[in-house]
């Protein structure tokens, strides 16, 4: 058994707020109080996959590293069933149209994602991948 847990359960809340834009209201909902158990208003499991180590990297060497929960439909009140580290996956949620809520990585999350690729390794460069003579390139049909 791997001495680095892939899962960390993480608790919070949702609260909105009133947000004016050129006289039109709205609700800006944003998460608040996010602590490691399962003892606030939501709890998630925040799990790390092997094949998320580069998206993990890239968040972890940005300015701000950022959690990404994915907070039902866009439109409706929030309700979370899903968190991640990996902006690939949060994009990926917003393709689908749902809400994607962020929220600032504590320091204590960032230590074990760190650990977590250290004992995996980086994952690997994706080479340039070689394409077909003639690969995407639209053929003359003869007629």
């Amino acid at each position: 058994m791997s001495s680095i847990t892939s899962i960390r359960p993480l608790s919070f809340d949702v609260v909105g707020e009133p947000l004016s834009i050129k006289g039109f209201t709205t609700i800006r909902w944003k998460i608040i109080e996010l602590v490691p158990g399962h003892d606030g208003p939501w709890a998630l499991n925040l799990q790390l996959y092997m094949t998320e180590r580069a998206a993990y990297r890239f968040n972890l060497t940005s300015g701000t590293p950022r959690l990404f929960v994915q907070a039902g439909e866009a439109g409706t009140r929030p309700a979370p069933v899903a968190i991640t580290a990996s902006q690939d996956v949060a994009a990926s949620w917003l393709d689908g149209e749902h809400r994607v809520l962020e929220v600032d990585m504590p320091l204590a999350i960032q230590a074990w994602i760190e650990a977590y690729i250290a004992h995996h390794g980086e994952a690997p460069a994706e080479g340039r991948k070689k394409k077909r003579k003639g690969a995407g390139r639209a053929r003359e049909i003869e007629a």
